[in-house]
């Protein structure tokens, strides 16, 4: 049985308790074997104690949370509210933490940045159509166009006199007249 308890002494859980442990199992071994039975008992009794003392702990424990439940529900703070306000508080930690600071600010650049980019392109975007916008040949698409809805919608208008049948009819008439054969064959000269 000796054995079988210094062996647990050997099995330390750290660096630092196996010195520890080592210094008491060389102390241990160091006794007579009276002794050692001796130590064994004082060890014994000491452990009954703070076990008592623990047990006597837990019921006073035991006792003052029941205490302070009872206390809550007189008082209506629910578990629920206690959950909140333990939320609030910890996102309130998380915020004013230097991390979350420098993480915020970090975003904050990063979308002004961003912003700033796009702002920049979309202004250049912008310059291109008006550039195309203003440029000739635009201008002469849009004056064709332009010609060719008035001459359709003169043709229609008359259609309802009778003259032309129908918006195909008038469309094929406002090509022939105007020198155009098909809407897309005068946007890619």
């Amino acid at each position: 049985m000796e054995d079988h308890n210094t062996s647990k002494l050997s099995e330390p859980a750290s660096p630092v308790a196996s010195v520890a442990s080592a210094d008491i199992a060389a102390e241990f071994a160091a006794l007579t074997a009276e002794e050692q039975e001796k130590q064994r008992a004082e060890w014994s009794q000491e452990l009954a104690r703070v076990e008592e003392e623990i047990n006597t702990l837990r019921t006073v424990l035991a006792s003052k949370t029941r205490h302070a439940s009872d206390l809550k529900r007189k008082l209506g703070i629910t578990m629920w509210k206690e959950i909140t306000d333990d939320m609030s508080q910890g996102l309130k930690n998380v915020k004013e933490s230097s991390v979350f600071q420098r993480t915020e600010s970090v975003l904050k650049s990063t979308s002004e940045k961003t912003a700033s980019v796009f702002g920049s392109i979309t202004i250049g975007i912008t310059s291109k159509l008006s550039q195309m916008k203003n440029s000739d040949s635009m201008r002469s698409i849009e004056e064709k166009v332009g010609s060719a809805y008035e001459n359709v919608k003169t043709r229609v208008s008359t259609s309802r006199s009778g003259s032309i049948n129908s918006f195909p009819d008038a469309l094929n008439e406002n090509n022939s007249s105007s020198g155009l054969n098909s809407p897309t064959e005068s946007i890619t000269k």
